[in-house]
């Protein structure tokens, strides 16, 4: 039936046509012979020939104004003759008789279409079984149309009560229990006596509200709310006063003290299709906002259970504050990027801002030939000052590794480093995939005895993930590695003189698409780079609600 109606509405612009161009049509004799009679029309018509080609009137040139209806008439539809001579007289006046042979003939040639069109499209027989099936399936077909009309109705309470038409609420709640264990608790000097490490099981948390909203369909604003009960006292996650080093922090700890805030608000675009923007206003993070190469390991609330573990510490220089960061052909095998960051800029003291003060400038070059194969050069610029009397003010390598790497010279000396890092993921099969990433770093004092001597910083780290391990959406993985150590400094008692080792292993569980449990072990040997020592081992049960 559907192809009987649009073969009807293809045929029914000739039809008016016909009826208009009638009123040109040569099916009457010359001007002076008037057609009264139906008789004298029949003779008129039969001497008359059939065209096929609008060329054939001699009379009817392509400029004419309506020449391309004349030619779709003759030429598609074949009902419009031409007088013996070979012309069409089209300025003619009409009679009424030949108005009436005119419309009849392109009827009849309407008719001749539609009856080829649907000679075997449809019988009685058929129109007797459809019939027959629309009553055998009434019930169903009326439950049918009640569930659509109920989806009508709940589509448009949706529509009416629905949060907004431009953002989506996307959240992440943590709950984590963990304890350290160990003889002692780590110390830098080899020289310092030990103490007992005392520790206790902690629950903590961390809430994140995600408020993203798009305004073209390819840009995002980002506002995120935050509340934990983590704080850089050492209590829970933020374990390093109970262990004596950063080198056992957890991966998800932020500085919240119980307090709900707006933490992070940023707003990405693109610029054609060769260069994605984001603009951060504040808590600017690159790992956030680059490709680390670490992609099952690289979220502090599914990834690893460490904040080592989760991607080379190259990507935690100069975070915090607010920036830039502009990836120039993103989605193409080489891709770049750039990024500058103020740590300072959204809480500036005297002499910090967004141009002066602690600052990161980033760039990186990938290289992805295909989905199974990533590897990407980065390099750092950063400037790390001292404020407020330089009171643990340096953060030199973002919070991971030993006390020295994080501030080489002491943390009342202002600090310049250059970073050098290489990272690589590669995905031999879809069960299995490989990351790596090794690192340099050489810092200049600023300030001080020191000022214009260097310090290096090595680390480097491996990992391994194996995907619907016992179950599907599981994944086992482990991470083995070296935190930021300090190989060579003007300083000599900042010198770290041994090797700490990082081995930590964990297994997600995927209970549901949003509920994830992850039991994990951390292990550090060498604590602070200090053989003497004792292994401190951390503990974890995360669990992950996503929603």
């Amino acid at each position: 039936m559907n192809r009987l109606f649009w073969n009807v509405l293809k045929i029914s612009p000739a039809i008016l046509a016909a009826s208009w161009l009638a009123a040109n049509s040569a099916l009457a004799g010359e001007a002076n012979e008037q057609i009264t009679t139906v008789a004298q029309l029949t003779q008129q018509n039969d001497s008359m020939g059939q065209v096929t080609s609008v060329s054939q009137f001699s009379d009817v040139q392509p400029t004419d104004w309506a020449f391309q209806a004349l030619q779709s008439l003759v030429e598609r539809y074949g009902c419009i003759a031409g007088y013996p001579n070979g012309t069409y007289r089209g300025n003619r006046a009409l009679t009424r008789y030949e108005f009436a042979a005119g419309l009849n003939a392109c009827l009849d040639r309407v008719n001749e279409l539609i009856a080829t069109a649907t000679a075997d499209l449809v019988t009685k027989e058929d129109l007797a079984t459809l019939q027959r099936l629309q009553e055998e399936f009434s019930a169903e077909l009326a439950t049918l149309r009640g569930r659509v009309d109920a989806l009508e109705a709940r589509t448009s309470e949706l529509e009416a009560n629905q949060f907004s038409t431009t953002t989506k609420l996307v959240g992440e709640a943590i709950f984590n229990v963990s304890q350290a264990f160990g003889n002692n608790q780590a110390v830098t000097n080899p020289n310092t006596p030990t103490r007992d490490l005392t520790s206790n099981t902690t629950f903590d948390y961390r809430v994140r509200l995600n408020l993203l909203s798009s305004f073209t369909g390819t840009d995002q604003l980002q506002v995120r709310l935050q509340a934990g009960n983590n704080t850089p006292i050492g209590n829970g996650g933020n374990n390093n006063v109970i262990t004596g080093t950063n080198q056992t922090r957890l991966s998800f700890t932020d500085s919240t003290f119980d307090e709900l805030k707006v933490d992070k608000i940023n707003y990405a675009f693109n610029l054609g299709d060769y260069a994605r923007v984001k603009v951060d206003a504040n808590t600017a993070e690159l790992w956030e906002n680059v490709n680390v190469f670490n992609p099952d390991f690289r979220s502090s609330g599914t990834g690893a259970i460490s904040r080592y573990g989760r991607f080379s510490p190259i990507y935690r220089v100069g975070s915090g504050g607010a920036g830039v960061t502009v990836i120039l052909n993103p989605k193409g095998a080489i891709s770049l990027t750039g990024a500058y960051l103020a740590s300072k800029a959204s809480n500036p003291d005297a002499g910090f801002g967004l141009f002066n003060g602690d600052y990161a400038a980033f760039g990186q070059l990938e290289f992805k030939p295909s989905k199974a194969f990533n590897i990407g050069v980065a390099y750092a610029h950063t400037y790390d000052g001292a404020r407020n009397g330089g009171t643990n003010n340096v953060n030199f390598i973002g919070g991971t590794g030993s006390t020295f790497a994080g501030a080489p010279f002491t943390n009342t000396v202002a600090t310049t480093g250059n970073h050098y890092g290489i990272q690589a993921s590669f995905r031999p099969s879809d069960k299995l995939t490989l990351g790596a990433w090794a690192g340099y770093s050489n810092a200049v004092a600023e300030s001080g005895p020191n000022r214009g001597r260097d310090a290096e910083i090595i680390y480097w780290a491996g990992t391994l993930a194996l995907k619907d391990f016992g179950r599907e959406g599981n994944v086992l993985g482990l991470v083995f590695g070296q935190q930021p150590t300090v190989t060579d400094t003007p300083v000599a008692n900042r010198r770290d003189g041994d090797t700490a080792y990082h081995l930590e292993g964990l297994y997600k569980i995927k209970v549901s698409n949003n509920i994830q449990v992850t039991p994990g072990l951390l292990v550090i040997f060498n604590p602070e780079n200090n053989d003497r020592n004792d292994t401190i081992y951390v503990g974890t049960l995360r669990t992950t609600f996503a929603f």
